[in-house]
């Protein structure tokens, strides 16, 4: 799930096992669907100070889908971790 900070302050969100999501004024976080039932995390939302902008799971429409991610050396002609320089 998605969560919105309607407040122009940074928020700290309470969520359960004693963790907190920091969000700055306007910015989003993702939390899991069960912390929307944390006691604290209700308060918030009841206050109006965060919403919640989508109900059920992300859909991934904002990522690349790993189609453009970073390979690193892979196929870059040396294989093993051992880097050879000076005369041979």
């Amino acid at each position: 799930m998605e969560i919105r900070n309607t407040t122009k302050r940074p928020l700290r969100v309470p969520l359960p096992g004693g963790k907190r999501l920091h969000l700055g004024p306007g910015g989003t976080g993702q939390i899991m669907a069960k912390a929307a039932d944390h006691p604290p995390l209700r308060k918030l939302i009841e206050a109006d100070e965060i919403e919640i902008l989508d109900g059920g799971r992300s859909q991934g429409t904002g990522g690349s889908g790993g189609q453009g991610s970073i390979r690193g050396n892979q196929g870059g002609g040396q294989s093993g971790g051992v880097r050879h320089t000076g005369d041979r």
